[in-house]
C-alpha cells in the first residue's frame, strides 16, 4: 500500500479528485490517502475524507482515507506529499492583499502569484511551508514531493534554497489552454502537439502544431475573426482579451488566463479605460469571491455529499499520472512542471523556477531544456522573475527593504507608482501582516 499524503486537504473539490485519479491506476489503487488540515479547515477536510470514502466503495477499491490534523503523522513514511495548502481562509487575512495596493492604484484581480500581493501571500505561507517541508525530510526522505500552492515559483524556490528536497511544482494552465486552443480551431486533442516554456502563469506555446503542421496561422485567425475595435480604437476581444492581445503583440499565445495574465505587466491594468476593455469589473468580482468564498464552498461541499452519485473516472490532473510513472506501473508521462532552471531555459536566471517540459517515469523526473526564449518573452519573464527572486531573498533574510526592492519590479507596480508610493504602499503591507510575519524577523 502507497501513502500518499495531502497537505491542505481543506480544498475538497481538488481533493477528492486527486485522490479519485490515483484509485483509477491498478498500481495504486490500494493507496493509503493520508489528509492533514488545520482545525479551520475541518468541516471542509471532513467533506473531502467522506468524499473519497464514497469513491473508495464505489469503485470497490482495496483503499484507505484517513484525517487529521497532525501534519508528522500524515507525512511519516509517506511516498509522496502533495502541498495543496493556503493561509487565508478569512477574509481579513486575504483582502488586504488587494484593498491596500488598490489606494495606490495598484488594481489586482487574485493577487495570488506575484505582485505586491503575490509577495506578501509569500511570505505569509514561509513559516508552514518551511516546516512542512522539514518534516518531510524527517519523515519521509524519499518521498516525490509536488506543490500546487500559489505562489509557485516563489515558494519553489524557497524550498529549494532552504532543504534538500526535490520539489516539483504543478499547475493546470498548460494543460487547460492547450484544449481550449485546440477546440478553437477545431481540433482534437490527439492531433494537437506543442512545446511551451517560461515561468509559471507566463509560460508561452513555443510551438503548437495540429498533425504535424504550425496552428499558429489558425489561432490568429480565430482570435481575429472573435475581436472588434471600439470607439476608443481598442480591441475588443470576445473572450480572453488580455492573452489574445498578448498572443498578437508578443507572436506566441501565453498559458495563465486573462484575469491573472493582466496583472503580470503594464499593458492592461493601468488605466480603467484598459481595465474596461480587457477585464472588466475583474477587482469587483475578486472581492466578491474573497467575501463569499468560504460560504459557498461549504455549501458547495454539502450538496455534493447529498448527491446520490459520484464520479470516479479519471480526470486530467498531473499528480496522478506522475506518481503512476514514478510509484505505480511505470508508464511514462510528460507534462510541463515548475523546476530549477539547471540552464533549462539559457536566457533567463540560473537558479529561479521555470515551467519546461518533464518526464516522469520509474528512473524519477527528468527535465527537458528548451533553450533561449524568444527575447520579447524573455525580457518579460525577466522582470517578473527578479521580482520572485528578490522576494525569495526578502525571506530568507528577514529584510523589509529587499521586499520593496522585489515590489518596485513588478510591471504593474512600476507603471502607475512612484518610488515614493511604492514604499509607503509597503510599509502599509507590513503593518497589516504584522504578526503573521513576526517568525520571519521582520
Amino acid at each position: 500500500m502507497k501513502k500518499i499524503a495531502i497537505i491542505g486537504a481543506g480544498s475538497y473539490n481538488f481533493t477528492r479528485a486527486i485522490a479519485r485519479d490515483i484509485f483509477t491506476f491498478p498500481a495504486l489503487a490500494d493507496s493509503h490517502i493520508a489528509l492533514v488540515d488545520l482545525p479551520e479547515g475541518a468541516a471542509y477536510m471532513d467533506a473531502s475524507k467522506k468524499l473519497i470514502q464514497r469513491i473508495i466503495e464505489k469503485g470497490k477499491y482495496p483503499a484507505k482515507v484517513t484525517a487529521g490534523f497532525d501534519r508528522r503523522d500524515a507525512i511519516d513514511g509517506a511516498d509522496a506529499v502533495i502541498i495543496t495548502i493556503r493561509n487565508d481562509l478569512t477574509v481579513d487575512a486575504w483582502s488586504p492583499d488587494l484593498t491596500i495596493p488598490k489606494k495606490y492604484g495598484v488594481d489586482t484581480v487574485i493577487g495570488d502569484t506575484r505582485g505586491p500581493s503575490g509577495i506578501f501571500r509569500f511570505l505569509r505561507m514561509v513559516p508552514a511551508i518551511y516546516d512542512i517541508c522539514r518534516d518531510i525530510e524527517e519523515l519521509a526522505p524519499g518521498a516525490i514531493v509536488l506543490n500546487y500552492s500559489n505562489p509557485m515559483d516563489m515558494v519553489c524556490s524557497y524550498v529549494r534554497r532552504t532543504t534538500d528536497l526535490n520539489i516539483t511544482g504543478l499547475c493546470h494552465s498548460v494543460q487547460g489552454t492547450a484544449a481550449m486552443l485546440a477546440k478553437w480551431i477545431g481540433a482534437p486533442m490527439d492531433e494537437i502537439t506543442y512545446l511551451c516554456g517560461g515561468i509559471n502563469h507566463q509560460a508561452f506555446y513555443l510551438k503548437f502544431e495540429r498533425s504535424g503542421k504550425n496552428a499558429y496561422p489558425d489561432i490568429f485567425k480565430y482570435i481575429k475573426e472573435h475581436s472588434r475595435v471600439n470607439e476608443d480604437g481598442v480591441t475588443v476581444h470576445e473572450s480572453e482579451g488580455v492573452r489574445n492581445e498578448m498572443c498578437l503583440g508578443l507572436g506566441y499565445y501565453p498559458t495563465e488566463s486573462s484575469g491573472h495574465n493582466s496583472e503580470y505587466n503594464a499593458w492592461f491594468r493601468k488605466r480603467q479605460d484598459l481595465i474596461d476593455a480587457y477585464v472588466p469589473d475583474s477587482y469587483g468580482r475578486s472581492i466578491k469571491i474573497i467575501t463569499e468564498r468560504n460560504e459557498k464552498r461549504l455549501a458547495d461541499a454539502e450538496k455534493a455529499l447529498a448527491e446520490d452519485s459520484i464520479d470516479i473516472s479519471r480526470g486530467k490532473e498531473y499528480a496522478s499520472y506522475i506518481l503512476n510513472a514514478i510509484i505505480g506501473d511505470g508508464t511514462m508521462f510528460e507534462f510541463n512542471g515548475n523546476v530549477e532552471n539547471k540552464g533549462l531555459i539559457t536566457n533567463l536566471p540560473y537558479g529561479c523556477t521555470v515551467e519546461v517540459p518533464v518526464v516522469a517515469s520509474k528512473g524519477g523526473m527528468k527535465h527537458f531544456g528548451i533553450g533561449a526564449l524568444p527575447p520579447q518573452i524573455a525580457a518579460l519573464n525577466t522582470q517578473n522573475v527578479m521580482l520572485e527572486e528578490l522576494a525569495v531573498e526578502g525571506a530568507l533574510i528577514g529584510d523589509k527593504e529587499t521586499i520593496y526592492h522585489a515590489i518596485i519590479c513588478d510591471p504593474l507596480t512600476s507603471a502607475v507608482c512612484s518610488l515614493a508610493e511604492i514604499r509607503k504602499m509597503t510599509e502599509e503591507l507590513f503593518a497589516a501582516n504584522e504578526e503573521a510575519l513576526k517568525p520571519l524577523g521582520f
